[in-house]
């Protein structure tokens, strides 16, 4: 009831902006959601055009909001009718805590396209262009490539939970992607990765850390030095390997 309850006060919130619709996509909308664990990834289509006045009503409404339960959890990105064309372009989005601008990425764009979940008004088909194959495995590749691979030489960064796990599990959701041409949950990524070579003890913990009641005690340092050094090492060849079979095909 905590993840309806807050889902229902920033509807509630959001109404005097006049949302022509409000989407659900990853765990939330694609049946993995694990409450107070998984994010809570919206978009919210307004009628716009979104100026500075709206940036800073958007800002005080998550503001409000941050004393709720999950609330650090709830991600938003706002578009309007006449930006949602642009898988590139950047639009103001209220995330870990602060607002940003970033895209709505042609996976995202896949998701609501799929399985997305409507929440309020609209749904996707009717608003949201759908995405070509080809832009959706080319965005794919330059993802591992531009970004999760430059990412896996810096090691301070996997010594942190959150990118052992989005790192591995959004590798496999792109091999399945790049070979199958579907999108999986993370749930299904994670049954791939032993499949796909990963250290056994990192796909085991990351299962324990996201799926075991309780929520396992936190890491010694002995640990997080092993897991992180285990995860750069497959990780980063692994890739390598992807991006050369994409760019051969």
């Amino acid at each position: 009831m905590t993840t309806a309850s807050l889902l229902d006060g920033f509807l509630d919130a959001l109404l005097p902006l006049r949302p022509r619709a409000v989407w659900a996509h990853g765990s939330l909308a694609g049946g993995d959601y694990q409450e107070g664990r998984s994010d809570l990834d919206l978009i919210a289509v307004l009628p716009g055009p979104l100026g500075p006045a709206h940036a800073l009503r958007i800002t005080a409404l998550h503001t409000r909001l941050r004393r709720r339960p999950l609330a650090a959890k709830l991600h938003c990105s706002y578009l309007t009718p006449a930006t949602l064309d642009d898988p590139d372009r950047p639009h103001f989005t209220w995330a870990h805590g602060r607002p940003l601008r970033r895209p709505v990425t042609p996976v995202t764009r896949c998701e609501l396209h799929e399985f997305g979940r409507v929440l309020y008004g609209e749904p996707p088909g009717g608003l949201l262009p759908p995405v070509p194959e080809g832009q959706l495995r080319d965005f794919v590749v330059r993802d591992q490539r531009d970004f999760w691979r430059p990412a896996v030489d810096r090691a301070r960064l996997w010594r942190q939970d959150v990118w052992v796990d989005l790192g591995l599990l959004t590798f496999a959701r792109a091999t399945v992607t790049l070979r199958d041409g579907r999108l999986i949950s993370k749930r299904e990524a994670l049954a791939e990765l032993p499949a796909l070579g990963a250290p056994a003890e990192v796909v085991a913990d990351i299962a324990r850390r996201r799926y075991e009641d309780p929520v396992p005690a936190p890491a010694g340092p002995d640990r997080i030095a092993r897991r992180a050094a285990a995860t750069r090492a497959f990780l980063g060849p692994a890739i390598d390997a992807l991006v050369r079979g994409a760019d051969a095909g």
